[in-house]
């Protein structure tokens, strides 16, 4: 099982960002944080990274289920999109796959909870691998 969902996308950064947290928003999905990574480990470490932000991406009705099926999943919430520039200049969005956490918990209501989150963000991210920069 692949960690991550991850999709390129022709935007440039800025807009796959926003179309990003658009898309997350039409599937349920509430953007709770933003991390602009870049940013901050240049302030911090004075690193050079190119663009990078996490947006921490909850839908409540998930995150309820799935603490409801194992209490210490909290620690894997909200899920993690992180929308970047590769080496070669491309916009990158990944997300983790909600299934990776029935590697650590188990039972039939946290894969449930696990499957609908990984459908809902794989469609997020496919729109936006699928939309086209404006001209």
């Amino acid at each position: 099982m692949d960690h991550a969902i991850t999709v390129t996308t022709e935007l440039p950064f800025e807009d796959a960002l926003q179309t990003t947290r658009e898309r997350l928003s039409e599937e349920g999905f509430g953007v709770l944080s933003e991390i602009d990574l870049a940013a901050t480990l240049k302030a911090k470490i004075g690193v050079e990274l190119p663009p990078q932000v996490i947006l921490g991406a909850c839908r409540p009705p998930l995150a309820h289920a799935a603490i409801e099926a194992e209490p210490s999943i909290g620690v894997f919430l909200p899920c993690n999109v992180v929308v970047r520039v590769d080496d070669a200049g491309r916009t990158v969005v990944e997300a983790m796959n909600p299934e990776f956490m029935t590697q650590i918990a188990s039972g039939e209501a946290l894969a449930a909870v696990a499957a609908d989150a990984k459908a809902r963000i794989t469609r997020a991210l496919d729109a936006v691998a699928a939309a086209t920069p404006a001209r």
